[in-house]
């Protein structure tokens, strides 16, 4: 009983019904120029004193509100008024204006079919309270009785007058179940008829999954300058602490790389969040390249106590603008990891060189005993992972883990189709 009440009598059933007394109002102008039609057609002067010929101007004025439905605004303003009257969620709207054929055809089918069910719903809110109120008075209000014409001689009977209530109550209880079941159908009807073509929930997807795409890529980019920069310049300062007693000459040359990363890195952090502030290309930064980085990057991690044995079989300012800064910043994450994973001083040996038109990036150091790297985790932190993923966009492969005794990152990357 409490939830029939609920649906009868409701908030969301009176939002509804006031969405339907709307459409009766916006139905008001196109019965108007219908009953114009009607009238001369039939020899009638006042349309409105019959009640077939209102009915015959309102069936006129459907197809001319159809007509107009075209007009841009339609939909959007439709779909704003469903979304807070019908309690239809906006996810499942469109506030676009309707643009292909199939779009204006189903904005133009609800656009009729909410004026004509707000038509009748409209007509009978403004007739049945009156006439079911005039009921309900009956057996209290003498005069009441004396002015009913029809049927003749009825309300002098006692059943008729007891019943007089019971019929009132009964006709409005029917108006709100009317009001009720058509708020219920244009609710449930009007994300086939005001939702997103096909079409635009692909074009939605696309441009959910391009910004996640790029979301990602700045993830990385940050993932890998950031942490690196944070992790060269924590073991320079630790090395230049232990030697600041002994080695003035190495303290300068770690403060100085590390003057170095920082500035580099706020330029880079400037560049991806400008990216995220204007939504357009980097800044004023340019990205660090194989080509013209490569020897800082090796500096700054040696500064940090990193040994590092680069053999650079390859000319970077060959490689194609993308490949070559992808690979700079895979190199840049292989040497950070071993920074990270290192327990002491450690030897690192990393190789560039070109085979079959692929570039192969290998960082190398060995496993266990004291001051040497730590293996990283397989499956943790998220270094490898974008290194993987770097590789895998560019149509490459990424490989990690122990190999004879060393931990072994191989990276290739190809050079055609890489533009």
């Amino acid at each position: 009983m409490t939830a029939l009440a609920r649906f009868l009598f409701g908030r969301r059933a009176r939002l509804r019904w006031i969405h339907l007394i709307l459409g009766g109002a916006l139905a008001m102008p196109y019965v108007l120029v219908g009953s114009v039609v009607v009238g001369p057609a039939t020899g009638v002067t006042n349309v409105l004193d019959s009640f077939p010929l209102q009915l015959a101007a309102f069936a006129l004025g459907l197809p001319l509100a159809a007509v107009t439905s075209l007009f841009p605004l339609t939909r959007p303003l439709e779909s704003g008024v469903v979304r807070w009257l019908c309690g239809v969620d906006a996810d499942r709207l469109a506030f676009g204006p309707a643009r292909t054929k199939g779009e204006k055809g189903r904005t133009a089918a609800w656009f009729t079919l909410h004026l004509g069910f707000g038509g009748i719903v409209a007509g009978m809110s403004l007739t049945v309270p009156p006439f079911a109120a005039a009921l309900v008075a009956l057996p209290f209000v003498p005069a009441l009785r004396d002015d009913w014409a029809e049927p003749p001689g009825v309300l002098h009977h006692s059943w008729a007058l007891a019943l007089a209530p019971v019929a009132g109550a009964a006709m409005l209880v029917a108006l709100a179940g009317c009001a009720a079941a058509c708020g219920t159908l244009l609710a449930r009807w009007a994300p086939a008829l005001l939702g997103a073509s096909p079409e635009d929930r692909v074009a939605a997807a696309e441009a959910r999954a391009a910004d996640l795409a790029v979301r990602n890529r700045l993830a990385r980019e940050l993932h890998d300058s950031v942490g690196h920069a944070l992790s060269a310049v924590t073991l320079q300062a630790g090395a230049a602490r232990r030697l600041l007693d002994t080695d003035p000459e190495f303290v300068r040359e770690a403060l100085a790389a590390i003057e170095d990363t920082t500035r580099r890195t706020v330029g880079e952090l400037d560049a991806v969040l400008g990216v995220l502030r204007d939504g357009d290309a980097p800044g004023t930064a340019p990205a660090p390249t194989l080509a013209a980085d490569l020897d800082g990057l090796l500096r700054r991690v040696r500064a940090g106590g990193l040994r590092v044995t680069a053999t650079v079989a390859a000319d970077p300012g060959a490689l194609p603008p993308l490949v070559s800064r992808e690979a700079y910043r895979i190199v840049q994450e292989g040497l950070s990891n071993a920074l990270k994973h290192a327990g002491g001083q450690v030897a690192v040996a990393l190789r560039v060189d070109v085979l079959d038109d692929h570039l192969r990036i290998t960082v190398e150091n060995p496993l266990g005993g004291t001051g040497e790297a730590r293996a990283p985790r397989p499956h943790g932190g998220h270094g490898l992972r974008g290194i993987a993923d770097r590789a895998r966009l560019l149509g490459g492969a990424a490989e990690a883990g122990a190999v004879e005794g060393a931990w072994r990152l191989h990276v290739r990357l190809p050079l055609r189709g890489s533009a």
